[in-house]
């Protein structure tokens, strides 16, 4: 911010052009600004709403302890259907889990990986008007259902999420850093974009759809591509934009609270954050078009989220570039003027304004959780060394496979149903649902896991096999093949030159940057 605020000064002083950190400065205070104004106009619903409503919890492992309590507060909030879709390698602990709750948690089991798969599965068997994804970490507070199917009532509305804050988030710096995301989040960016009907992303842990819209968009949920490749990553961004170009709104309802976990090692938290940069400016980059002429403040936003880092890293190599050919104007000339040790002391004003205005953009974080007041500066180093790194490296990746895809066995969009295969899926599924003489579904010919008087709809694993076969590209027995190589990470799929689409508009905007901010007027 002192850095910023120089060179601005010298700017209006020479009538020079700004450099590229003061303009990097001045978008993040017309931001903070924009959502401040809009947020300030946001209410959540609060009418109560009647609907049948599902929920879909998709699952591969988690501690059962975590997993047992997310389904007691799901269940006892009473929603029409819950159904854990156990995917991947089979986890009998996870279906014993689901049975300790007898009529009241369906449980299905695919084998295929991947959460777009098992959100598939789970939409399929759906009974609900409202379908509610819930992440498998994710623990409802009371009255999460019924504030969340509130916003339903607006025939208009598509997508709602929730509030979501980090579990115990006392118990590391990183869980501190990321409760302090979430809520900045809660408080600015979703309310403001709340406000014009736009969330651009209604964030997973829980978040509800129209099954009617999840039903008609599922297509290209699953197969969608951009840059030649099909990016399982960030399947609530994808849900979201498919929804918003449907017509419908998305808004979000800050009344219905959820807690979810975090990583607490470093490695975890890069790969995950890696993971949600890829997902958030690959679908920023497809959606684009529609966001220009449908939502351009939305457009704005996060087009401004990709520009942010890009500008940040220009001006740091044009500084060391000035720096090292000692080129340029001194900005600190007269400041600190007979100091013993002025290197120290712009040190010390530079940390010190950028501490107090990020605490001015924190006004409202700060008042919920004060102690954070005192661990801003880490979080500005922390999110400045770590986090603007990840998005830069993750825009350059975003034409290459990876994500919940690199998984062994995963969905990977590759596969098209034909009018025969859909054909078979309906005969299947009709199959499945149909008692035989046995009374369970499945028929005499069922070789999976019986299925329980108290599970009367779950389908066993040989039926979901069987399903998994038609959506995906053949494979070898699992049981007796061995396992798939998925596409390595660092390769687009076929070599398709749209991958170097990121690194172009990349390099070309990093050189451009460096040079506007090191030639000189």
């Amino acid at each position: 911010m002192f850095i910023g605020l120089l060179q601005i000064r010298h700017s209006l002083e020479t009538h020079s052009r700004l450099y590229l950190f003061s303009i990097f400065v001045m978008l993040t205070w017309i931001i903070w600004v924009i959502k401040v104004v809009l947020s300030r106009r946001y209410h959540p619903w609060v009418e109560p709403h009647e609907t049948t409503t599902s929920v879909v919890i998709p699952v591969v492992d988690e501690p059962l302890d975590l997993f047992r309590e997310v389904l007691e507060r799901i269940v006892a909030q009473k929603p029409d259907q819950i159904l854990v879709v156990i995917n991947g390698p089979r986890n009998e602990n996870l279906q014993n889990v689901c049975e300790e709750f007898g009529r009241a948690v369906e449980w299905t089991w695919t084998p295929i990986a991947g959460k777009r798969n098992a959100v598939m599965v789970g939409v399929e068997r759906c009974v609900g008007e409202i379908v509610m994804l819930v992440d498998s970490d994710t623990v409802w507070t009371e009255g999460t259902h019924d504030e969340l199917i509130k916003p339903f009532a607006d025939p208009g509305i598509g997508g709602v999420t929730t509030r979501q804050r980090i579990l115990d988030p006392r118990r590391s710096f990183l869980t501190r850093w990321a409760d302090w995301l979430e809520n900045s989040r809660a408080l600015y960016s979703m309310p403001a974009q709340s406000v014009i009907g736009s969330v651009g992303c209604l964030p997973g842990r829980t978040i509800a759809f129209r099954r009617s819209i999840l039903e008609r968009v599922m297509h290209d949920f699953m197969h969608q591509r951009f840059l030649g490749v099909f990016l399982e990553v960030s399947d609530d961004r994808t849900l979201t934009n498919l929804t918003l170009k449907q017509g419908f709104r998305t808004v979000y309802q800050s009344t219905s609270l959820v807690y979810t976990d975090a990583p607490l090692k470093l490695k975890k938290l890069v790969k995950q954050q890696y993971r949600w940069a890829r997902g958030s400016q690959y679908n920023t980059l497809r959606m684009l078009p529609w966001m220009l002429g449908h939502a351009p403040l939305l457009a704005f936003f996060f087009v401004s989220d990709i520009a942010m880092p890009f500008l940040w890293l220009s001006s740091a190599i044009a500084w060391a570039i000035r720096t090292v050919n000692h080129q340029g104007d001194n900005l600190y000339d007269g400041m600190l003027h007979g100091a013993g040790h002025p290197i120290v002391g712009i040190i010390l004003l530079t940390v010190l304004t950028s501490t107090l205005a990020m605490c001015l953009r924190q006004l409202r974080h700060i008042g919920e959780v004060p102690s954070d007041l005192l661990w801003m500066p880490l979080y500005i180093l922390f999110s400045t060394v770590v986090l603007m790194p990840i998005r830069i490296y993750g825009f350059f990746r975003c034409g290459h496979v990876g994500g919940w895809g690199t998984r062994a066995d995963a969905y990977t969009g590759s596969s098209e149903e034909t009018p025969a295969d859909l054909a078979a899926i309906q005969e299947l599924e009709i199959a499945l649902h149909e008692p035989s003489a046995t009374g369970h579904p499945g028929g005499p010919a069922d070789t999976g896991r019986p299925t329980s008087v108290a599970n009367p709809n779950r389908i066993n694993a040989s039926q979901v096999t069987s399903v998994g076969a038609l959506l995906a590209p053949a494979r070898p027995d699992p049981a007796t093949a061995p396992r798939p190589t998925p596409p390595p990470s660092h390769q687009s799929i076929d070599g398709d030159p749209r991958a170097l689409i990121p690194y172009l508009i990349a390099a070309t905007a990093l050189l451009a940057g460096v040079i506007y901010d090191v030639l000189p007027v």
